[in-house]
């Protein structure tokens, strides 16, 4: 069975940083692409980042140079490494999973159940 277990979400003052990792079980990390996705209070899904299958990593905008992913394949476990936090980071952060070369909207991605990351004073 195919799971993925976000964690390590929380509030955080702006200018801070968290670590959430992404547990995966049933399939192994390194034969897909992972990404991050982010849903604001009240905004739809919104697009974070992705690491190929090959080790190469893609960023939005919003969070290049901020964020960074990686992937622990001993562990099948992908990290989202997120610094100098701002308010407007404030939503749940979902785990996908993405067969290679696909995108985080497809109909045969599969998501975790998210954590939540508030990023407030």
């Amino acid at each position: 069975e195919v799971q993925l277990v976000e964690s390590g979400g929380g509030l955080v003052q702006p200018g801070g940083s968290l670590r959430l990792s992404c547990a995966a079980s049933g399939f192994t990390i390194s034969t897909y692409w992972m990404s991050w996705v982010r849903q604001a209070p009240g905004k739809g899904l919104e697009y974070v980042s992705y690491i190929s299958d090959g080790g190469f990593r893609f960023y939005a905008d919003s969070v290049k140079g901020r964020f960074t992913m990686s992937r622990d394949n001993a562990k099948n476990t992908v990290y989202l490494q997120m610094n100098s936090l701002k308010p407007e980071d404030t939503a749940v952060y979902y785990c996908v999973r993405v067969r290679s070369g696909g995108s985080w909207r497809d109909t045969d991605a599969y998501r975790g159940q998210g954590t939540q990351v508030t990023v407030s004073s």
